[in-house]
């Protein structure tokens, strides 16, 4: 008889972020601000992201929506029509 081991449970980004937070000390408050103000004039800007590091912190509609290695394009990024 072979035994099924039970699937593997989901982890929410929330559980992950709580996680680093109070297992390895990581302060995300203080990452959040400092990814706001890197983004800060990219937002005013209207930019589709802006690149700090090693990474692009993608925007949409002034909101950091995720964070990129540096040299990927998202597969959804369209050319922008002028204004």
């Amino acid at each position: 008889m072979t035994h099924r081991r039970p699937p593997l449970p989901t982890v929410s980004d929330h559980a992950i972020l709580r996680f680093l937070e109070r297992e390895y000390g990581l302060d995300i408050d203080l990452i959040r601000k400092r990814m706001a103000g890197h983004a800060v004039k990219g937002a005013e800007l209207d930019a589709l992201a802006v690149r700090i590091g090693r990474v692009k912190l993608v925007l949409r509609d002034g909101v950091v929506v995720t964070a990129l290695p540096k040299h990927r394009v998202p597969k959804h990024w369209k050319p922008r029509k002028q204004r």
